[in-house]
This record gives structure tokens, sequence and C-alpha cells, in this order.
């Protein structure tokens, strides 16, 4: 069972801490799999000419890739060896070894999912923790997560810690699914999703507790518009604290607030 936990306040950065106690989970404390593990070079927020491209990031520990398979579309029977930290991302993964296959991967790891447990995927699998299926196998009301937008795509939706979908409807051909934000869809009833909601859901909760942690993530501070000088960005300069129209760093109305409204003919209900 995941719990919060506080910190002896022995340091101001102690104090406001506020982490998952996962004393019981087991992790293992290396990648299991070393041959599902890269390196990748952190590019800081710039494209291949330099550029900054995507503000605010840099430095941060080196951390390597784990190659995960989010398109578990082949029959396979597997028990779960491991559960492990993922720098490159806030979910559990489980390292889990196919007996039909012969085959060791990398799965997101569902709640409540523990070492010893068997999990599946085909056509003709009963639903189960963990177990990938296709939608039309899904019983209605069913949460799902690791669900593939299209068929035979990688999945892409409900891949977030305590994130997951209900299954709302279905067809012969499509399916209504309702996401964590409240966002309802269609989707084929032939895409592959995963029985359970993705583990820990008590991430939300947690708390930095001091700047330098950020640091370590690859996050650096974030500066003000209206902090800066005129030369930095159109919102800055003026005597005191200035008011007006909010721009972005390249004079653009800024719109704060507003969402892309492209069509989408999937999408039923917006968040």
């Amino acid at each position: 069972m995941i719990s919060l936990q506080k910190v002896k306040p022995t340091t101001p950065g102690r104090r406001q801490l506020i982490k998952l106690n996962q004393k019981s989970l087991n992790l293992s404390k290396k990648p299991m799999l070393k041959n599902k593990v890269k390196g990748l070079k952190n590019s800081s927020g710039r494209n291949n000419s330099g550029r900054i491209t995507a503000f605010h990031l840099g430095g941060g520990v080196k951390k390597r890739y784990r190659k995960i398979n989010f398109n578990r579309i082949e029959n396979s029977t597997a028990i779960v060896c491991s559960l492990e930290h993922d720098p490159y991302r806030n979910a559990y993964i489980a390292a889990v070894f196919d007996f039909i296959n012969n085959d060791f991967f990398y799965i997101l790891a569902p709640k409540n999912l523990k070492v010893g447990d068997i999990v599946k995927s085909g056509l003709e699998v009963e639903p189960s923790l963990g177990s990938s299926l296709p939608i039309a196998k899904i019983p209605i009301g069913t949460a799902i997560y690791n669900v593939s937008p299209t068929p035979n795509k990688k999945a892409q939706i409900s891949r977030s810690a305590g994130t997951f979908s209900m299954i709302k409807e279905k067809t012969e051909k499509y399916a209504v699914i309702e996401l964590s934000s409240g966002e309802q869809r269609y989707v084929s009833s032939k895409c592959f999703a995963s029985i359970g909601e993705v583990s820990k859901e008590l991430h939300f909760l947690t708390r930095s507790g001091k700047a330098g942690r950020s640091r370590w993530l690859n996050r650096r501070p974030m500066v003000r518009g209206v902090a800066m000088n005129p030369i930095d960005h159109p919102n800055g300069g003026g005597e005191g604290k200035k008011s007006g129209t909010s721009r972005t760093p390249w004079g653009r109305p800024n719109q704060r607030g507003k969402t892309s409204r492209s069509i989408n003919k999937l999408i039923i209900k917006k968040k």
C-alpha cells in the first residue's frame, strides 16, 4: 500500500518535502533488463541548430531511457519479475518474462500489480489485471489504461500515473471511452487496451520541497515576462508593476486560458 510520507525537518527543504512511502513495493534499485536500457543526450530545450525552442530546461541528473512495450498485440503469457522506477515517467514499470516467445520486456505497471503475477495479451485473453486485449472483448464499465488511439498503433491514451479510462458504450465497430480528464471520444473496438489503472496514483500529492530538486529533474527557473527588461520580453519594462495585454515572447497576444479548438471528429465531449 502506497502512502504519503513526511520526513524529519532537519532543513527547510526537508520540512516542505512530501514523498511516497514505497518500501512495501520492494522496487528494484537497478534496471533488470540491461538490453532495454539506452542513454539519451539531454538537449536542454535546444533544436538541431542550437536555438532554444523549449524554455526553462537544462542541467539535471543524467538518466537512461527504458524501452517499454506500448503495443502488446501478440499472444503472450508473462510473469512479472520486478517492479522498477522509471526516470522518464511518473508511473512504475514492470519487467516481465514471456513464456511463449521466450522474451523479456518492460510494461507500464498498473495499480496493485505484484511480483509473480501473470499478465497476458492477445485476441482470446480473459480480462485480468495488466492484461492487454481488444476493447471489443472488455466489458462496459471496466477501467482501462494504455489505450491505442487507432488499431495496430502503440498506446498513447491513459499512460500517466493514476490515470485510467472507462468504457461507456460499445458496438461492433466502435467504443466510447471517458478519459480521466472527462473527455469522451470514439475509438475502434479493435484497439488494444490494458486492464486496470496506472500505478503511483498519489504522485500528484507529492511536493518537491525545494528548488534544487527541480534542478535535478532538468527544470530551470521560470522568469515572468513582466520582471524582464523591454529588450527581453514584450511585457518587460515600465515603472513599477505593469498591466496591459499579456503577450508571448514574440509579441503575439497570449490568449490565456484558451486551448486549441482543432476539429477532431473522434472527440465527442471536450474536457
